[in-house]
């Protein structure tokens, strides 16, 4: 109820902020304030008639026909090709603003619009020309912003332009002074002297020239110092005349975020099942209506607020960063179609279904904006941004269909002999833990190349006993028999047969130097831990065996047959 009370008091601010006036007020707007029949008496004694302007008008179109007439006289007893040219233009301007008079008058005659009337062409649209004007008050400003700099800077290049030619004009006319007076021939003493003094007014021209450039210099310098001091700084003026503007846009901002928010708590009350993991589609297409609508209006209400605050220069920087975000995402519209049939479930991933990822089988949750996935067997989840799922596919999972090699807490042997209990699971690392506590990591990726096998479930060991040739007639029909007695007698003396779940003696193979019999015995998961000392014990039963029944156990041998040579 308090959060409420908040948005609520929050969004009233807001309205309130967006309704206050700018602070570059100029002062004749208080008039608004006055009575209302003071304002109708004022405007009715001051505003001129229709009479009164028509006549105005043909007054001011009377004086520009008698200039017209004067230029066009003057143009024609003109001499020089600069006074026709200047002249040319002054007539052009004054034809030009004769043209918009008569124009003026007959509109206001006629008191409706007439350009419907008049046979003009209309002018074909030009992109680039539409573009640059929506460039021009940014310029104008960013011109305006940066005229003394760029003057400031002119004035040192001609400084340092005609610095570097005064020496070289002076060195010239030392040079020349010098020729004179060892000069003997009247004749190009004069001559050297009418050069001297071209030299010399050259001089004379850079030093006056930079005389002047370095007079505008310090009087730039010195109004940039008047400023800094009795003035704010441009770039200071230019926020704070913006500074109500930008306030309002985040004001407008803040006020749509807050609106976006109340209606998305609006829709989770009403609806029910709208913030469920599996969501049906057609609550996928409020919720995407919804974000959408959300970040249009976002995007568009700053830009609205320059616009009625005719703030041209932010609205056009805006315009300009709507393009450019644009242009970018031309390219991008065929994944994000993609994404949105993913967030609808109606795409190539869909909730519930399994997809292999990174090398691991998951469970697609919920979809969303960061997806969620998780493996039910090693109990890991994954968040995922939505670009992410582009590109994969899910299919419909099965009961038994395995997750992971193990869990937590289950015994595996790896490909590389090592084996272990797990500990730790994670979307990183695989830790193992060995008899007697030594621990072993493996990356996820490596743990499930290593093909690991668990043997918490239940476990086959397989010992083979090799008895000598001797024995070959009882090897495959009493011996068996007998060693499979002698194993489940010991096993049940220890306390093994608890664990035991089947046995069985079976005769392998006809070896080189021996009849080799196999036991086979299946033990319960429980065990997996003395998995080797299972190993080992059967085979002291195996050798005790062979002791009991007087069986030679065999060594390899290696015979060595020797031809004689002729």
């Amino acid at each position: 109820m308090h959060n409420i009370y908040l948005r609520v008091i929050i969004l009233l601010w807001l309205s309130w902020l967006l309704t206050i006036p700018s602070i570059a007020e100029d002062s004749s707007d208080t008039a608004i304030f006055q009575p209302a029949t003071e304002v109708t008496e004022t405007v009715a004694s001051t505003e001129p008639t229709t009479i009164d302007t028509l006549t105005s008008l043909l007054t001011q179109k009377t004086l520009i026909d008698k200039e017209i007439k004067a230029l066009s006289g003057l143009l024609k007893s003109a001499t020089s090709d600069s006074e026709k040219a200047q002249l040319n233009l002054d007539l052009a301007d004054k034809v030009k603003e004769a043209q918009d008079t008569a124009t003026n008058i007959e509109n206001l005659a006629a008191s409706t619009d007439i350009s419907i009337l008049r046979s003009v062409k209309e002018e074909t649209f030009n992109f680039e020309r539409e573009f640059f004007s929506l460039l021009e008050p940014t310029l104008k400003e960013m011109n305006h912003l940066t005229s003394d700099v760029r003057a400031k800077a002119e004035l040192r290049e001609r400084i340092e332009f005609v610095n570097k030619r005064i020496p070289v004009v002076k060195t010239a006319i030392e040079n020349t002074k010098q020729l004179e007076a060892e000069a003997e021939s009247g004749e190009l003493k004069s001559h050297l002297s009418k050069l001297k003094a071209r030299w010399q007014q050259r001089l004379d021209s850079l030093e006056t020239e930079r005389s002047a450039a370095t007079l505008q210099l310090e009087k730039y310098i010195l109004d940039e110092k008047i400023r800094e001091e009795n003035a704010p700084s441009y770039l200071k003026t230019f926020f704070q005349k913006r500074a109500w503007v930008l306030l309002k846009a985040v004001g407008a901002l803040l006020l749509i975020l807050l609106a976006s928010k109340l209606v998305h708590r609006f829709l989770t009350l009403t609806l029910k099942g709208y913030q469920k993991e599996n969501r049906s589609v057609r609550f996928r297409v409020i919720d995407l209506l919804h974000r959408t609508v959300t970040i249009i209006l976002t995007v568009l209400a700053p830009m609205l607020v320059f616009y009625l605050f005719e703030d041209w220069v932010l609205f056009t920087l805006s315009i300009l960063l709507l393009i450019g975000v644009a242009f970018s995402l031309r390219e991008a519209i065929p994944r994000y179609w993609h994404q949105i049939e993913i967030f609808l479930n109606i795409g190539s991933v869909r909730e519930g279904e399994r997809i292999l990822m990174d090398g691991l089988p998951w469970e697609v949750k919920n979809i969303n904006l960061f997806t969620t996935l998780y493996n039910p067997r090693a109990n890991l989840t994954k968040r995922v941004k939505l670009r992410e799922l582009t590109g994969l596919n899910s299919r419909p999972c099965h009961t038994n269909e395995p997750w992971f090699p193990c869990e937590r807490g289950d015994w595996v042997i790896l490909s590389d002999g090592t084996r272990g209990k797990v500990i730790g699971i994670s979307l990183e690392l695989i830790e193992l833990i060995q008899r007697g506590g030594a621990r072993c990591t493996y990356t996820l990726s490596n743990f499930l190349d290593a093909s690991p096998q668990n043997l918490s479930l239940n476990f086959r060991i397989k010992e083979l006993l090799g008895i000598s040739y001797n024995n070959q007639k009882m090897v495959t029909t009493e011996a068996p028999a007998k060693l499979k007695a002698y194993l489940e007698k010991r096993l049940t003396d220890e306390n093994y047969d608890k664990i035991l779940l089947n046995l069985n003696v079976e005769f392998a193979k006809a070896n080189d130097s021996s009849l080799d019999l196999v036991v086979i015995a299946d033990f319960k998961g429980d065990a997996a831990d003395i998995y080797n000392r299972l190993r080992r014990t059967l085979q002291r039963y195996c050798v005790d065996a062979a002791s009991e029944f007087d069986w030679e156990i065999p060594f390899p041998q290696v015979t060595f047959h020797n031809s004689a040579i002729a």
